[in-house]
């Protein structure tokens, strides 16, 4: 009889399984990037969370540690190079080692172009695409050097689609998309995958405001196909295929997570 081990189709749900492996989780403190951080912790992973506020990365770090994982805060600043340095060397020489980074530290600033000041446009890109290849850079040195490992962009439905007051969000999105593929190819043959996972509206603590305003709230419930917004215990199962085995054979996708808000 064929074992998994020489049938590796055989191995099922095992493709999925994070036990051993080491993943860094950008802006990990809350919203969905907390959600992430969980999941790949309940798949096995071990932790090394980031983002400016430490006292939330210690509550997270404290309910994964309840999990059975280990994990490790660090305070991080993702528009500094040398501080996307220090997480990647914080992951290898306090938890072993580096396998998964996720870029998910990010922000929004919602207002008509005209409206925008340059330094609004340029802060909005500082974080959320000069800190997403200060990152990728950083783990992607130590992941070519050991021939293997993932890093998964946070994008959005916004870099394919937009709505007025995006500007800055959505060039910033739609670009992490194309520095996804330019990754991806230049890694490929150095065993690394790079992709990008793109939510629509989930339902958190950070996009409650737009949640509480009636009339946004009708507008992104009844513009997705689904008829609701996500709740974010749904993007688990996307962020831990993209981490695990079972996307070996991906990259420089953009796998979007919207209700079908984007089959339109």
């Amino acid at each position: 009889m064929s074992t998994p081990e020489e049938r590796p189709e055989l191995r099922g749900t095992q493709l999925f399984d994070l036990t051993g492996r080491v993943a860094a989780v950008t802006g990990a403190g809350r919203g969905l990037g907390r959600t992430m951080a969980l999941a790949l912790a309940a798949a096995g992973a071990d932790l090394v969370l980031a983002s400016r506020t430490l006292s939330e990365l210690e509550s997270l770090a404290e309910e994964i540690r309840g999990l059975g994982r280990r994990a490790q805060p660090v305070t991080t600043d993702v528009t500094s190079p040398s501080s996307c340095e220090a997480l990647v060397e914080a992951a290898v020489d306090r938890l072993g080692r580096l396998d998964i980074f996720v870029n998910n530290a990010g922000i929004n600033l919602r207002k008509p172009v005209l409206d925008l000041t340059m330094e609004e446009f340029e802060r909005v890109v500082s974080i959320n695409l000069t800190g997403y290849f200060n990152g990728a850079q950083a783990a992607g040195r130590r992941l070519v050097e050991q021939g293997s490992g993932k890093v998964i962009n946070i994008s959005s439905i916004f870099s394919s689609v937009a709505l007025p007051g995006q500007a800055a969000y959505a060039s910033s999105k739609g670009a992490i998309d194309q520095l996804t593929k330019v990754l991806a190819l230049e890694w490929a043959p150095l065993g690394v995958q790079v992709n990008a996972l793109a939510p629509t509206y989930f339902e958190t603590e950070l996009t409650r405001p737009l949640y509480d305003d009636p009339e946004r709230r009708a507008f992104i419930t009844e513009r997705t196909p689904m008829g609701r917004w996500g709740q974010p215990h749904e993007l688990a199962g996307a962020i831990v295929f993209l981490a695990s085995d079972a996307s070996d054979f991906v990259t420089g996708q953009t796998l979007l997570v919207d209700g079908g808000w984007t089959a339109w």
